[in-house]
């Protein structure tokens, strides 16, 4: 089962999506708010969880400061969604057998397209 870490600007909606897809999903806001972005790094590493996050400072981290989550970072770069879009979205990138987020940063546009660069 793959194991997700949502950032703390995961909406909820999105994470009780994905829990009731199956997915196990731990959310930053819920379990330990205002964290720093480092210490969400360190989580995901640690608990070998993907993570789900609004924020461009992630590929800062990894490519900047040499935090390498093995399991991926998916940045989502929307501007406007329904509550439960961004989990629809990472649902949809998660079963996809042709993408393969491990050791990368993927990002997601508003218009949904992807891209990858790998680490």
């Amino acid at each position: 089962m793959l194991k997700l870490l949502a950032n703390e600007n995961f909406p909820l909606k999105s994470i009780s999506y994905l829990i009731e897809k199956g997915f196990d999903v731990k959310g930053i806001g819920i379990h330990s708010p205002s964290i720093l972005d480092s210490e969400v790094m360190k989580i995901a590493i640690e608990e070998e969880r993907i993570i789900l996050t609004f924020d461009r400072d992630y590929g800062e981290l990894i490519f900047k400061h040499n935090y390498k989550p093995e399991h991926g970072v998916i940045y989502l770069r929307l501007t406007e969604y329904t509550p439960t879009e961004p989990g629809e979205i990472i649902e949809s990138i998660l079963m996809d057998k042709d993408i393969d987020v491990k050791r990368a940063l993927t990002v997601v546009d508003s218009t949904h397209v992807l891209r990858q660069r790998k680490y």
